[in-house]
């Protein structure tokens, strides 16, 4: 990560920054402005020293009225503006603007902390398993591992295990030879060796098929692959980084996962919590998002300090991909130029609420009377079980399939069935 430095004047008018910055892992060193500095050192200055800017430069302003954000564009620094009551979430916004880019965003500590060692972990060259729930971050978090090792010269391929029909799987991971099966017209080198020199992310990796974990342990011990086919392996130099939104001591333990593959993964184990414990990350993946979701060129709609505490209060059964879902309907529904708690709609949002609405019942029409069948009986006791389980989690799919005593994808199955008959 290149150095961020703050001028002098910057620093006095804003004597929190620096610290803030710090405390979430993006150290910062005392400049002059009018001195001639590297071109990778991303700087922050005080407005009025702007005739020494530079276009990489970002303009701080701390001064009362509106709160406001100039992104860099034609030459010209970002300027950002703001007083003390939107002050936490100006902090962020700077963060966002000089984190690097294969760096996820923090404003939690503890959270830079966890960055930290999982940078420590990046440069050995061992296994790493990521756990944590749907929506956490865990293609971003290997995707960080990867920039800070020494493969990030080397390719990052990333496959999601749940994804893929179970009679193609084998044939994407290890590849294949021209006739191997039907409709293989010519040859496959598969993602292992498509990740060659880099890192192969095995997201989902709870979903590999018991028959394809003891061909995935093989590689991963041997360091080569068999492509369908063939009949000599092909050697491999891959880093894999593992991810499961299930605890796989668990699915071990109940005869989903093979005891000899976890041990292999679980070398560097990663454990990534839930939103909702992760409060001041809240504030600072909502100033990504929204730098993410607006053109360079569109006004920067400031959410309000009710907003922020808004979101910061929210359960996020859905975790980020839920956050992002909310600030997208804000930033198009927004009554005013900021966003305001009244465009937070949160409940909305989550499965829970669709599926209450989809499956409520209608007193006002009265059902016919036909015969009941057995299978009727049952589906219909499963469908009552599948929406008081997503209820009782808050519309949170993996909670609910385990309350319910079943996985994920047997679950997002009964729900297309369930759609299907409504």
């Amino acid at each position: 990560m290149g150095q961020v430095g703050i001028s002098e004047k910057a620093a006095a008018a804003n004597p929190a920054l620096a610290a803030w910055l710090a405390g979430v892992g993006l150290p910062t060193i005392r400049i002059a402005a009018e001195t001639p500095a590297p071109r990778d050192l991303i700087r922050i200055i005080d407005e009025s020293e702007r005739a020494h800017a530079r276009h990489t430069d970002i303009l701080l302003a701390l001064r009362d009225g509106a709160p406001s954000l100039v992104r860099a564009a034609k030459g010209q620094p970002a300027a950002i503006a703001f007083g003390f009551s939107d002050m936490a979430f100006g902090h962020a916004l700077i963060a966002e603007l000089i984190r690097p880019a294969s760096r996820p965003a923090c404003g939690e500590p503890e959270s830079a902390g966890f960055l930290t060692l999982a940078g420590r972990i990046a440069k050995a060259d061992a296994t790493v398993l990521v756990l944590g729930e749907t929506g956490t971050g865990k293609e971003g978090l290997a995707r960080f591992i990867h920039a800070a090792s020494s493969r990030a010269g080397g390719p990052f391929v990333a496959v999601n295990c749940a994804a893929l029909p179970e009679t193609m799987l084998e044939a994407m991971l290890f590849g294949h030879q021209k006739g191997a099966f039907t409709g293989a017209a010519g040859s496959g080198e598969g993602l292992f060796r498509a990740a060659d020199g880099g890192t192969l992310l095995l997201d989902e990796i709870a979903e590999l098929p018991l028959a394809l974990q003891s061909k995935l342990l093989r590689a991963i011990q041997e360091r080569e692959v068999l492509p369908i086919g063939a009949t000599k392996p092909v050697p491999i130099n891959v880093r894999i980084v593992a991810a499961a939104n299930r605890d796989l001591a668990t699915e071990v333990a109940e005869g989903r996962f093979r005891a000899d593959l976890y041990w292999r993964l679980n070398v560097m184990p990663l454990m990534l919590k839930p939103l909702a414990e992760r409060r001041l990350d809240v504030r600072a993946i909502t100033a990504t998002l929204m730098l993410r979701h607006l053109g360079a060129d569109e006004s920067f709609p400031w959410p309000t300090g009710a907003a922020i505490d808004r979101l910061m209060s929210h359960g996020w059964p859905g975790n980020v991909r839920e956050l992002e879902n909310v600030l997208q309907r804000a930033l198009l529904l927004r009554a005013g130029d900021r966003i305001d708690a009244e465009d937070i709609t949160l409940e909305a949002g989550t499965l829970a609420a669709a599926q209450s609405v989809r499956y409520a019942p209608t007193p006002a029409q009265p059902a016919a009377v036909s015969p009941l069948r057995l299978s009727d009986a049952a589906r219909s006791s499963e469908m009552r079980a599948i929406e008081e389980a997503l209820e009782a989690t808050g519309g949170h799919r993996l909670r609910a399939a385990q309350r319910l005593g079943i996985s994920e994808r047997t679950l997002r199955y009964r729900l297309a069935d369930m759609r299907a008959a409504a």
